[in-house]
């Protein structure tokens, strides 16, 4: 399983792990990730996706999943993401 955001892309980053005596040794900034089951309006059912906390703030500012997946470039999203964003916009279309 990939340490990475299915909305956003945000993924690992890397750094050092600086002592007080200036030692540096090479360590990972893992995102902070949850797994969570979104609401779709417009499906009407839920969506599990593992998703980071930032990205979760971010869905309840845009006014959640469907609006967050309408102004989402395709490249930061997953390829379950994807699918989930072609769905909406099936949806909205056919109604």
């Amino acid at each position: 399983m990939s340490r990475r955001c299915e909305l956003t892309g945000k993924g690992p980053m890397s750094g050092n792990n600086v002592s007080h005596a200036n030692n540096k040794t090479r360590r990972r900034f893992l995102p902070n990730l949850t797994e969570t089951a979104l609401m779709s309006e417009t499906l009407g059912r839920t969506v599990r996706l593992k998703v980071s906390t930032s990205a979760l703030r971010t869905v309840d500012h845009r006014g959640g999943l469907d609006a967050f997946l309408a102004k989402a470039k395709d490249a930061d999203l997953s390829a379950n993401a994807l699918k989930v964003k072609k769905a909406i916009a099936k949806a909205q279309a056919a109604a």
